[in-house]
């Protein structure tokens, strides 16, 4: 069954496997883009900002935030902010899922993927 998404994701991060077999085992297809290869828009980053604390955007435990500073990170402005989430995938939480009524979930919690993606089936226990 298709409805529309479009998966940013790494191979070689373990949340986004599970979260792609979550994907594969519910059913649903989804557009799989590497995000280090190519990143979120500006565009598709806004929308998540106006969705999610600007804090949910950033993979605080990968090498590239690390590089940057979290102090730095924290002084930037918003646009300053998406600007450097745009240049580099490894920056971003992922796996980055946008849904095709526009919802951006970033990570993998299945029983929240479960209720956006699939509100109709019952949660798993």
């Amino acid at each position: 069954m298709s409805v529309g998404l479009r998966v940013y994701s790494y191979a070689a991060c373990s949340t986004c496997r599970k979260a792609l077999r979550w994907l594969q085992e519910q059913g649903l297809d989804a557009e799989v883009i590497d995000i280090t290869l190519h990143p979120p828009s500006l565009e598709e980053l806004r929308r998540a900002l106006a969705q999610l604390e600007r804090r949910r955007l950033f993979n605080t435990s990968g090498v590239s935030y690390r590089a940057l500073g979290s102090s730095v990170v924290k002084a930037m402005d918003d646009e300053a902010a998406l600007a450097a989430l745009a240049s580099d995938g490894k920056l971003i939480k992922r796996p980055f899922l946008i849904s095709a009524s526009g919802t951006v979930l970033t990570g993998f919690d299945p029983q929240q993927w479960q209720t956006l993606l699939r509100p109709e089936a019952p949660a798993a226990p």
